[in-house]
């Protein structure tokens, strides 16, 4: 079933994932309204939406939350502080949960009819094997604490007021708009100048998906009738060796990556992929 939407408002819409969602929203034939800290980052988009710019979105009054969702149809809640270099641990976390469930209480208020929240593979248990929607939620970080915490909360509110609410957990992604020190980057940036890419033994098996596929099936699922809770993600394990050796290929020197140089972080798991939805 695809929901009657005319309409959409995306917090975090110059994000990494974010911006994805807003050009498959567009290409869906939607009115977008992005609420973003800076318009300069929009890119190419930045004429083809509606913008409206925040300092802090999780600071904003609730008065302004409600102003800045109403006459949609449907809200993507994609804005979070998801710095890889210190967002498993940030006090950040803390401020993007209470100002998320701030945003779902004026989703509530307002007359939109859908909330779609972006979430996270962290917020499962940490084990090896495949995480389905009905694994339990037992996460070991801050940040997927809190996103679970968000998940929780706002279907709960959101739910009992009679609304729509859909949650896409990520996994894995990489591709265009990626922060620099993440992986993929990292490699690209190296074998771009010739250098050595220093990498675990990469025997690690993990769900990698690119982010323009995984904007693609959240555009897909927020515009359809489904409800609660689903993963995003290729549901194909792939190791991070050969993933390294796919990126190398590209620029024909696998003679530069040297595994086993870094340690594997203490207590991670060896194999974890996502269930894919067979209708995504």
């Amino acid at each position: 079933m695809v929901i009657d939407v005319n309409t959409a408002v995306v917090t975090g819409g110059s994000g990494f994932v974010g911006r994805h969602i807003v050009r498959r929203l567009r290409e869906a034939g939607l009115r977008v309204r992005v609420v973003v800290r800076s318009e300069a980052n929009l890119g190419d988009l930045a004429g083809d939406v509606d913008c409206i710019s925040t300092t802090d979105l999780f600071a904003e009054s609730d008065e302004r939350l409600r102003a800045l969702i109403a006459g949609a149809n449907l809200l993507v809640h994609a804005a979070w502080y998801v710095d890889p270099r210190d967002c498993l641990w940030s006090d950040q976390n803390l401020h993007c949960l209470s100002g998320s469930i701030r945003l779902a209480k004026a989703f509530v208020d307002s007359g939109v009819g859908r909330f779609v929240g972006i979430g996270t593979s962290a917020e499962y248990e940490a084990r090896d094997g495949l995480l389905a929607t009905s694994t339990p939620l037992r996460p070991e970080t801050l940040y997927g604490a809190c996103k679970a915490s968000a998940f929780q909360v706002i279907d709960r509110l959101v739910s009992h007021a009679g609304k729509s609410f859909l949650w896409c957990r990520l996994f894995n992604l990489f591709g265009e708009g990626e922060h620099p020190s993440r992986l993929v980057p990292y490699m690209r940036s190296r074998l771009a100048t010739g250098q050595p890419v220093d990498l675990s033994a990469g025997d690690q098996f993990r769900d990698y998906l690119p982010v323009g596929e995984a904007s693609r099936m959240i555009a897909v699922a927020a515009l359809s009738g489904r409800e609660g809770a689903i993963n995003i993600c290729s549901g194909v394990p792939i190791s991070v060796r050969q993933l390294a050796e796919q990126v190398a290929d590209e620029y024909g020197r696998r003679d530069l990556l040297t595994f086993g140089v870094r340690p594997i972080r203490s207590g991670e798991q060896s194999f974890t992929v996502g269930e894919k939805s067979d209708d995504l």
